[in-house]
């Protein structure tokens, strides 16, 4: 009776991890989705209007979508941010400023599909953060991150592992490794600090970092025609891959820990390959199917809990 009373007890609490679980999957999904497209977003403004401009316009309207929400939260909970404020400023430096900033340079000399193929790399780099943080992953997690690795390798080299990087690629990858020092960073985020409020206080102070650079740049290359081939893309960046993708990612890796979070990250090239599909027209032959299907296997084992 003793036994199966336990047995009772443990029931809900075990059903309740994996929901969580599930829930922190799919946010990490839909959050990758939507930066998929935003790097065809990012690659169209390229020509029409400055990075760093393009970046601040893109907090700036993720702000005033984000605010109706959380402003109330924040101001609640200011005593608290200004006690963490070191903590919030560091994640503020690589998630807004510094992330999104590399992404646009990127942007003006490399492909979309790069962007997306290349920022694929973040993974890898999200599970070295956390076996140094002293979590284990585990030899099913470690394979699927590995096979989920080798498939984007053999998309980005076209059925070959061999890489020619330009200026551009060299840009992405430090935005991936920028990208995984904040996954990294939210890890170590204060419980008791509310997810809209902290959202909402890195994109102030992403704005604020970036502030004096868009003067710069102004002065320098002066400002960008606002037609509706410019503000579309920035509010789809702004928006959807900055208010919605970073709320849905931050609680992803809230859920399930950075370094799982990331396997999930490994569909975004299979993201881009499929948005291709569907919206330009573009073919997969049967070497990217195949690629596809490597990440697809390694995600599925990556993001298992054991």
């Amino acid at each position: 009776m003793d036994r199966a009373r336990t047995v009772s007890h443990a029931e809900p609490g075990s059903t309740a991890k994996k929901g969580a679980a599930g829930l922190g999957l799919l946010l990490a999904l839909l959050a990758t989705v939507v930066w998929s497209g935003s790097f065809v977003a990012t690659r169209g403004m390229a020509e029409t209007v400055p990075p760093v401009q393009a970046v601040f316009w893109r907090w700036i309207i993720a702000l005033l979508a984000v605010a109706p929400f959380a402003a109330r939260q924040a101001w609640q909970q200011r005593a608290l941010i200004r006690r963490h404020l070191g903590f919030v400023a560091l994640a503020s430096l690589f998630g807004v400023a510094l992330y999104n900033t590399l992404v646009h340079q990127a942007g003006l000399t490399t492909s979309a599909s790069n962007m997306g193929m290349i920022m694929a790399a973040s993974p890898v780099i999200m599970a070295v953060y956390a076996r140094i943080g002293g979590e284990r992953l585990g030899a099913r997690r470690t394979f699927g991150m590995l096979l989920a690795a080798f498939g984007v390798l053999l998309l980005v080299g076209d059925g070959t592992i061999g890489f020619d990087f330009g200026a551009g690629d060299l840009w992405m990858f430090a935005a991936a490794l920028s990208f995984a020092s904040y996954s990294a960073l939210l890890k170590r985020k204060p419980a008791e600090l509310g997810g809209l409020a902290f959202l909402m206080t890195t994109f102030v102070l992403g704005a604020l970092m970036l502030a004096p650079a868009y003067a710069v740049s102004v002065t320098v290359q002066g400002g960008f025609a606002v037609t509706p081939a410019t503000v579309g893309p920035l509010l789809y960046v702004g928006v959807f891959s900055s208010a919605v993708a970073f709320f849905a990612w931050n609680k992803a890796v809230s859920l399930i820990g950075a370094a799982r979070a990331g396997v999930v990250y490994y569909l975004q090239p299979v993201c881009s390959a499929a948005l291709g599909l569907l919206l330009l027209g573009e073919p997969a032959g049967p070497a990217q199917l195949l690629c596809m299907a490597l990440i697809l296997g390694g995600v599925g084992l990556g993001s298992a809990r054991r």
